[in-house]
């Protein structure tokens, strides 16, 4: 029996991807084969739901071939592991229900960012798999994973899923979980409190996972990069597990130093993509089930077609018709979600970097030339930032061009785009500047 199924996995390997065989193929046990079923085994629960939705019907058919009839198949999770002694009364403790889950240093993970809610398709399908053998494996030879993507693709999802399971499959595993940002204020908040040392000891002696985000903010930050160069080499010389996430490449980030961009380049690079039609249906049905909403089929077809640019933009538009509904009493069909997906699809095609410049310098009563120039009057730099910001969100111009633009060089641009993004955080006056540009740009009001 083992040699038939030796042969169906080597037929199996024809035909789909050798990374997806690696992953989810090869590590199948075979524990049991009788007259009517055939019995495997893989570590875990993820692992057998994703093998089953994905392969199932594959390896059924394979097996049928190779072993000239029909079996059903079935997979097991091989082995549970006991859990683990409690230490003190709180650790008896159930843990609460719809409570986002802390790590155990940095920000609160989010509840539904999990590989069960995640949605696979073409695009992240690499990405994906590369994630959930990071969290999955204990000891593996590649600890390092950079997740790369737009915003909006599922970068983070992934990042905060690798930490969940780590916490749930893994208590003991100290997961630090906080964006570039953050290690950064946390550096300097040591720096002038005297307490250097017990952060460098935090990090580097005292974590198991670190899950960075954003690793593009450090751009610029000289004694943030050496400082975390050398917490980086601690943790890969210890064998610990590192998880980075960007929009942009290593090799792209501006004034980075070599030994970091080094350190972010060393472990696998894995591409998200923007999810195709198919992908778009199955977020939106994934969505649509989770928050239990009513939402027609032919609803979900239609926003799937037209909110083409990313996961937040179909959330957008399923929140949106909802919403919308709810509030009119209305029925949600083809007209309603028309006029809800008009004030969210962006035309692209009409949007370009100099339709935003006009835009913010009338905005700004500010000319044309002055947004370009040298100037460093804050009257000036602010509505430059705003207008780079602009450029990057709405256009699909790289960063070198859209700096060109504003005669500026890329490092400059991506400062730009760092300082609104803070801002926006702030909830403050800018963001009601920049919210009322972008209802511009969206509206085709200009």
């Amino acid at each position: 029996m083992e040699a038939i199924w030796n042969e169906v996995k080597n037929s199996i390997k024809l035909r789909i991807p050798r990374h997806s065989f690696r992953m989810w193929i090869e590590q199948l046990k075979l524990t049991k084969w009788d007259e009517s079923c055939i019995e495997l085994s893989t570590p875990n629960f993820f692992s057998k739901k994703r093998i089953l939705d994905n392969y199932g019907a594959l390896m059924e058919s394979e097996i049928s071939k190779v072993a000239g009839r029909a079996y059903r198949l079935l997979i097991k999770v091989s082995g549970t592991k006991p859990l683990p002694r409690p230490k003190s009364y709180e650790d008896l403790q159930m843990p609460l229900p719809n409570v986002n889950v802390r790590p155990h240093n940095g920000r609160i993970l989010q509840r539904d960012f999990t590989f069960d809610q995640f949605v696979v398709g073409g695009n992240n399908d690499f990405a994906y798999s590369a994630s959930l053998s990071m969290a999955s494996q204990k000891n593996s030879k590649q600890n390092s994973l950079f997740l790369l993507s737009k915003t909006g693709m599922g970068k983070s999802h992934l990042s905060q899923a690798i930490g969940h399971y780590i916490l749930s499959e893994y208590p003991s595993d100290r997961v630090y979980y906080m964006t570039a940002e953050d290690f950064s204020n946390e550096m300097i908040h040591a720096f002038r409190h005297d307490s250097i040392n017990a952060f460098k000891g935090k990090y580097r002696n005292e974590c198991d996972v670190l899950l960075l985000e954003d690793v593009h903010y450090l751009s610029g930050k000289e004694r943030t990069q050496i400082e975390l160069a050398l917490t980086l080499d601690t943790l890969f010389e210890a064998g610990k597990k590192i998880i980075f996430s960007s929009c942009y490449l290593p090799a792209d980030i501006p004034k980075l130093n070599d030994k970091l961009r080094s350190r972010l380049a060393c472990g696998l690079i894995s591409n998200i993509d923007p999810p195709n039609f198919r992908t778009r249906i199955r977020i939106l049905q994934k969505k649509t089930k989770l928050n239990g909403y009513k939402i027609p089929e032919d609803i979900i077809q239609y926003l799937a077609a037209e909110l083409v640019e990313d996961v937040r933009q179909l959330e957008s538009g399923l929140i949106g018709v909802t919403a919308k509904s709810s509030l009119l009493g209305a029925p949600i069909d083809l007209t309603l979600a028309e006029s809800v997906v008009k004030n969210i699809v962006r035309q692209r095609k009409n949007i370009t970097i100099d339709v935003i410049k006009k835009l913010v310098c009338k905005y700004y009563s500010i000319p044309i030339d002055d947004i370009v120039s040298s100037s460093r009057k804050q009257s000036i730099v602010r509505p430059r930032q705003i207008a780079i910001y602009l450029s990057r969100r709405y256009t699909d111009s790289p960063l070198q061009a859209i700096g060109k633009s504003f005669n500026r060089y890329h490092a400059t641009a991506l400062h730009s785009i760092g300082a609104i993004e803070r801002g926006l955080k702030e909830k403050g006056p800018m963001q009601k500047q920049v919210e009322f540009l972008c209802q511009k740009l969206e509206s085709g009001e200009l």
